[in-house]
């Protein structure tokens, strides 16, 4: 991971002193269980409690010589424990200390991402409510559609929030599972009790059935949960990026001072931050597939997927969280141009009211198709020619021979198309 796109609190996570923390937590836990269930000595267990401890240094020092990473930190403990080191590890598995210490990384990691992402949730709602009647245009296929509102906009990123909210809290709780059942995971060398009680003292859910580890469909549902989130942030971001083009200019990324936009142009006012969080998503997504392709491992076990999850899950919980944080800045600074909406909303000389004059001239009895004929004729005169749509419609003789002017006129208003926006905020208790 790069260096700058990895914040302190999810680079500590992922440090080598975090991970070996983890594995002494768990080899301990499993110490203190066996020693309850009578499996070691109650004093053993106790000193191993007390006296075990590492140096990052030492076991990189050792994994050198033994070219294995478990047995080069289980020796360095043993330094700090003395005869009663005999007892560490004693029936475990490698993937035992692995699989159930990553759970504990993978959920402090996720609940840490949750936690940004509550974050983001709260500031959509706050942007919602401010913006709740600032009028814009709403776009289909990029070409100007009919009213809408910005507060709408904010509340539809809110809801698409909520969602990936309750889908991080459902695979936090998919990851966030333990094994201590040995080899092939038949707990021939170390009964299901132990498991159950490492797992009480650790907060992790024992995995029901597991060969010699935790099986990878797990880890792939949490890392395509983060690629789904990332995409919704590339969503908001490409959102963003076309609002803020020249021609447009509805919204736009912070721009501080002293920043520099080109090289070359001292004019540009660039999204670069919300480009930033595009380009970063496709990477997050890319490790969707890495993830998925772990989930095919030989029989009990190959280590196939153990190169890949060392970069693929510390780089995406990171590159997500980074991107959250980006996002946040994105918003709590975010520029909000109402003039420009209204602008744009009359660019088309009212052509954005064509289905209220259609739906007007099917209530007064003739046929739909007749109906949008005479509309379509006078809109695409509008488009052509760059005519006052409203105009071109009270010029139309077939059309006052159904609508009379102040019929007319009365369609021409925005907000017709806002009264059901309180009770879409009300869905969420605005």
């Amino acid at each position: 991971m790069i260096a700058r796109y990895t914040l302190p609190e999810m680079k500590k996570i992922w440090s080598d002193e975090t991970k070996f923390r983890t594995w002494l937590q768990v080899e301990v836990a499993v110490a203190e269980a066996m020693g309850e269930l009578g499996l070691i000595p109650k004093d053993a267990a106790k000193v191993i409690k007390e006296k075990a401890n590492f140096d990052v240094a030492r076991v990189l020092e050792i994994e050198k010589t033994v070219k294995h990473d478990v047995i080069a930190f289980l020796t360095n403990v043993a330094e700090y424990v003395g005869e009663e080191s005999k007892y560490i590890h004693k029936g475990l598995t490698s993937s035992d200390v692995l699989d159930t210490a990553l759970a504990l990384q993978l959920k402090e990691a996720g609940e840490l991402l949750l936690k940004k992402l509550e974050g983001i949730h709260k500031l959509t709602l706050t942007l919602a409510e401010q913006y709740r009647y600032t009028v814009m245009i709403g776009r289909t296929h990029g070409v100007h559609a009919e009213p809408i509102t910005f507060g709408l906009k904010m509340l539809l990123w809110a809801s698409e929030i909520e969602r990936n909210m309750e889908r991080l809290k459902a695979a936090i709780k998919t990851i966030s599972v333990g094994k201590i059942s040995g080899a092939v995971g038949t707990y021939a060398n170390v009964p299901p009790e132990v498991e159950q009680r490492v797992c009480e003292k650790l907060g992790l859910t024992p995995e029901k059935v597991s060969t010699q580890i935790i099986q990878r469909d797990r880890h792939a549902e949490f890392v395509l949960t983060l690629a789904l989130i990332a995409t919704t942030f590339d969503k908001f971001a490409t959102e963003i990026r076309t609002l803020q083009r020249t021609e447009i200019l509805e919204l736009e990324e912070p721009f501080t001072e002293g920043q520099k936009g080109s090289s070359a142009m001292p004019h540009k006012r660039n999204p670069v931050l919300c480009e930033r969080i595009s380009g970063l998503a496709r990477v997050v997504r890319s490790y969707s597939i890495a993830s998925l392709e772990n989930v095919v491992l030989w029989q009990e076990r190959d280590i196939s997927h153990s190169s890949a999850e060392r970069m693929i899950l510390p780089d995406a919980t990171a590159t997500l969280y980074y991107m959250m944080h980006v996002f946040s800045e994105v918003l709590e600074n975010l520029n909000v141009y109402p003039k420009n909406m209204e602008k744009n909303l009359n660019l088309t000389g009212g052509l954005i009211y064509s289905q209220r004059v259609l739906l007007a001239l099917v209530e007064k009895g003739i046929l739909r198709e007749v109906a949008y004929k005479i509309v379509q004729r006078n809109a695409m005169t509008a488009w052509k020619t760059g005519k006052n749509f409203k105009e071109l419609l009270l010029a139309d003789q077939e059309l006052l021979g159904l609508l009379k002017p102040e019929e007319i006129e009365e369609l021409f208003d925005y907000n017709y198309h806002l009264k059901h926006i309180d009770t879409i905020f009300q869905r969420f208790g605005l």
